[in-house]
């Protein structure tokens, strides 16, 4: 018996042993991963709404574990104070300007604070820093969006069924296309012939570009216009100079005009002359009348000429103008010696 209940005791010593050990393991496995005997420092943060955090909860930075959530307090009117335990192994990489929001592991799974942002220039986060907090869109806000864009979805689903059923029975402009064969020859013939136009777009672009190119051909006649400058400035000289010509017929033109005008006045001579019938008639009488009288003095003027009293006079006169001729002739020929003896 005393056998026995030793070897019970010592199996009950054994079970126990092997009931703490596991026990003691349980807390290092479960304090390793809630990071409890890890050297912490205490980082807190505001809240609107928590939306379901709780106590031991998980910090993350950038995707990786660095804390857990140590206390959840109500803080003010209506918000909520979430203090943190964060590493200080990580604690060089977050900045007294970075933010933190509540997200979750997943679609449905824990919900956790994220701490994100922060700049190079300020400094690492201190124990009993708090830090700015950002609202973040809650799993009732997305259902809601998503039961509205269902419905808006099965409104345009509505929209498109009736439009196919329009179509289907050939209202509207798009129904008549599609069911009138009349319609359709004649949009056939539309696209043929915006073919047919393409086509010949295509040959004018290519008869234009051969003929640029001839305009390119050096020693031609339009690339000289368009590259000599010599023969551009004679062009541009030419063409002041058919201006000047223009402007001088234009000129003339007005001045044939007011001589014209002048003409067909009465106030002057010319005018007189051109239109009085009765001053051409007198001034035709006159002339008659002088003629007459230039006929009758040459007929006086031989009668005197014939008369002895006058004979000698009209002979010296003869005299004197045929040797005043006779000397001119010898002067003449003196000035043209010179010319000849130097040639």
């Amino acid at each position: 018996m005393n056998t026995a209940e030793n070897k019970r005791s010592i199996m009950v010593g054994i079970f126990v042993l092997i009931a703490i050990v596991i026990f003691v393991i349980g807390i290092l496995t479960l304090g390793g991963q809630q990071k409890r005997f890890i050297e912490s420092i205490t980082v807190s943060t505001i809240f609107e709404d928590v939306e379901g955090l709780k106590i031991g909860n998980n910090v993350w930075f950038s995707g990786v574990k660095i804390g857990t959530v140590k206390e959840i307090n109500f803080y003010g009117e209506s918000q909520v104070q979430v203090v943190m335990n964060i590493e200080e192994e990580a604690q060089k990489y977050i900045r007294q300007n970075s933010k933190a929001r509540i997200s979750s592991e997943s679609l449905i799974g824990n919900k956790i604070i994220e701490i994100f942002g922060g700049t190079p220039a300020a400094e690492q986060v201190q124990d009993g820093d708090m830090l700015a907090s950002e609202a973040n869109l809650n799993t009732d806000d997305i259902m809601k969006t998503l039961q509205e864009n269902n419905k808006n979805l099965a409104t345009i689903t509505g929209n498109f069924s009736e439009i196919s059923n329009r179509l289907v029975r050939g209202e509207g402009t798009v129904g008549t296309l599609l069911t009138d064969s009349t319609l359709a020859q004649d949009f056939k013939s539309m696209v043929a012939s915006l073919e047919s136009t393409s086509q010949n777009a295509v040959r004018a672009s290519r008869d234009l570009s051969r003929f640029t190119n001839k305009l390119n051909t050096q020693g031609s006649l339009a690339d000289n216009l368009l590259t000599d400058t010599t023969i551009f400035n004679r062009l541009e000289q030419s063409m002041v100079q058919l201006e000047q010509a223009t402007q001088s017929a234009t000129q003339m033109a007005q001045n044939l005009q007011q001589a014209s005008s002048k003409f067909n006045n009465e106030n002057n001579a010319v005018g007189v002359l051109l239109n009085d019938q009765q001053f051409a008639n007198q001034l035709q009488r006159t002339m008659q009348n002088l003629e007459t009288s230039s006929q009758k003095f040459d007929q006086n003027m031989e009668a005197l000429q014939s008369n002895i009293l006058f004979r000698g006079f009209f002979r010296k006169r003869e005299k004197e103008q045929q040797e005043a001729a006779e000397e001119a002739q010898e002067q003449l020929e003196e000035q043209q010696q010179p010319i000849q003896d130097n040639q």
